[in-house]
């Protein structure tokens, strides 16, 4: 079989590491992107990169996606069947307070992917979206065809934008294009700003975790692994331009006028948040010190994924449990720190 190439922004990142270790695991020769910001500690990028770096089909570019030229030299060099674009400025609460990195970005960056597979167009490019941009939605699960113009934070504004930017070049241009919605992504190598990761530390440390909404919360928990294989899976599932408005499936979210599709990757079950801490306590062995406090600013009460069109497309859908993926979670944790 040949060996085919695929490009991932966002490569030393959480989603980026497990993505590029699947694909490498399946002979994939991956180029990733990667600016190593100091949004959290630059140790854990480092870490993934090094791994990665062991793998002989994989290099990388530490560089701003943002940066004039820099993805459209890598294009038309490395001429990937596949782009893969994970690289973002991430944070809901973050983006509250730090506007302006989300619109360098999000917004500038993903217009720079945008010129570059316009210029050299692989195959099928892939850009990952988020559950938030349903924003103030409640009817539950979320599905694709919802609308989605009620934004709770800049950052799902700048996703819903991407959602846009990607459509209209869809349109222009016949790029085949699929956004993926994930829903709170956890495991192994995760982000240290995400409630998992701080939640973990805080018990291990015996120091209280900030419970928000005062635990009147649920969340559709995809565990990371998961999550990669959907968007490896979802590669072959290329979307093409109906001939028509009628030929698009009942509850497909492919566009009437462009080769572009939306789908959620979730694990398809709303989990409340006190479980999922309670899940924690199991697998550390700790009871957490609760602090009880107000919804923050940006922030949605539930999640909910149907990812009925995920398994239509691919046959398959993410299935690891709270139990599990919690305990791989702390494990590697422990591991890691030396705890």
């Amino acid at each position: 079989m040949k060996i085919r190439k695929v490009l991932v922004t966002g490569s030393s990142g959480f989603i980026g590491f497990h993505l590029c270790t699947r694909l490498l695991a399946d002979g994939w020769e991956v180029l990733g992107v990667d600016a190593m910001t100091d949004y959290y500690d630059v140790r854990l990028k480092e870490r993934r990169q090094e791994i990665l770096m062991q793998n002989a089909g994989f290099r990388c570019l530490n560089d701003r996606i943002e940066t004039q030229g820099l993805l459209k030299e890598a294009m038309e060099k490395f001429r990937p069947d596949a782009v893969i674009h994970l690289a973002a400025q991430a944070g809901v609460r973050h983006s509250i307070e730090n506007p302006e990195s989300y619109v360098e970005a999000n917004l500038i960056g993903t217009f720079r992917l945008l010129e570059a597979i316009r210029a050299f167009p692989p195959a099928h490019c892939l850009m990952a979206s988020t559950s938030s941009v349903y924003g103030a939605n409640t009817a539950m699960p979320f599905t694709e065809t919802q609308k989605t113009d009620t934004p709770m934070s800049f950052y799902a504004a700048t996703k819903k934008a991407n959602e846009a930017m990607a459509h209209s070049y869809a349109h222009l241009y016949g790029l085949p294009v699929t956004m993926f919605r994930f829903f709170t992504v956890y495991g192994p190598w995760g982000r240290p700003d995400m409630a998992p990761f701080k939640f973990t530390k805080a018990i291990l440390e015996d120091r209280p975790i900030d419970i928000y909404n005062h635990g009147d919360m649920t969340r559709d928990f995809t565990y990371v692994t998961d999550l990669a294989d959907s968007i490896v899976r979802l590669i072959e599932a290329v979307p093409m331009r109906p001939a028509a408005a009628a030929d698009v499936p009942v509850g497909d979210s492919l566009s009437t006028v462009a080769p572009f599709r939306v789908v959620n990757i979730g694990n398809s079950k709303s989990v409340r948040l006190i479980d999922f801490i309670a899940a924690i306590e199991t697998a550390t062995g700790r009871l957490a010190i609760r602090n009880y406090l107000d919804m923050q600013p940006g922030d949605v009460p539930a999640t909910w994924a149907d990812a009925s069109l995920l398994h239509r497309l691919t046959g398959d859908r993410p299935q690891t449990s709270v139990q599990n993926g919690v305990a791989l979670f702390v494990q590697w944790y422990r591991d890691y720190f030396g705890v």
